[in-house]
């Protein structure tokens, strides 16, 4: 008896949770509503970005709790924006640019918080603006990796090791490369989360607040 009255007050309290959680999900999307959703959500993921920047470049990593957090506040965002249709709109933006990224980390080129992070992104802005911003992070990227390239002193060991990456997977597919991996010591890591910065401040003031 004690068993089953055990059982039907979790249950009770299981289903009480999810209620306040649906309540409080309203009221947020309700008050989303009210403000100006076209500011508010390049404002965001510039701030998440920026965010990530900073701690990649302090602790070379990027914390769940930003990510995760962003992405949930990215689906709501969408959500206030375009109804229950914005669900899905987050989602595919998540689904586009972080996998576009997870193939760089499925051969060991970037870490799994990169890839998080853009999925983050893209909850937030959704799956037209990910491949505008998916294009300035690149760009950015391969900027920052000729910077580092040149201060670092290995121009032509880049380049070599560059070439032997597109061969190595030109052969193999997504196997990782033997040497240029993240699990070697000796490899450059390079804080990419300084490219996704930039990339979205491309995107939110070239392409929101100006326009």
């Amino acid at each position: 008896m004690r068993i089953t009255l055990l059982r039907a007050n979790s249950k009770d309290h299981a289903t009480e949770i999810l209620k306040c959680s649906g309540r409080s999900l309203y009221a947020a999307v309700q008050f989303l509503q009210t403000m100006n959703l076209s500011e508010t959500i390049p404002t965001l993921a510039t701030a998440v970005a920026v965010t990530a920047a900073m701690t990649d470049v302090r602790d070379r990593r990027i914390p769940n709790r930003l990510t995760y957090s962003a992405m949930i506040a990215g689906l709501v965002l969408q959500i206030a924006a375009h109804g229950w249709h914005g669900l899905l709109l987050g989602l595919g933006g998540g689904a586009l640019f972080g996998g576009c990224f997870l193939f760089f980390h499925l051969v060991r080129a970037m870490g799994a918080g990169d890839v998080k992070l853009a999925a983050a992104l893209g909850c937030i802005i959704g799956p037209t603006a990910s491949w505008q911003v998916m294009f300035a992070t690149a760009v950015a990227g391969g900027v920052l990796a000729i910077v580092v390239m040149v201060f670092t002193g290995r121009v032509l060991k880049t380049l070599r090791s560059t070439l032997s990456v597109v061969g190595f997977h030109a052969l193999h597919g997504l196997r990782t490369h033997p040497v240029v991996n993240l699990d070697n010591p000796t490899a450059v890591r390079l804080p990419y989360g300084l490219a996704f910065a930039a990339g979205t401040l491309y995107w939110t003031f070239f392409t929101q607040m100006w326009r």
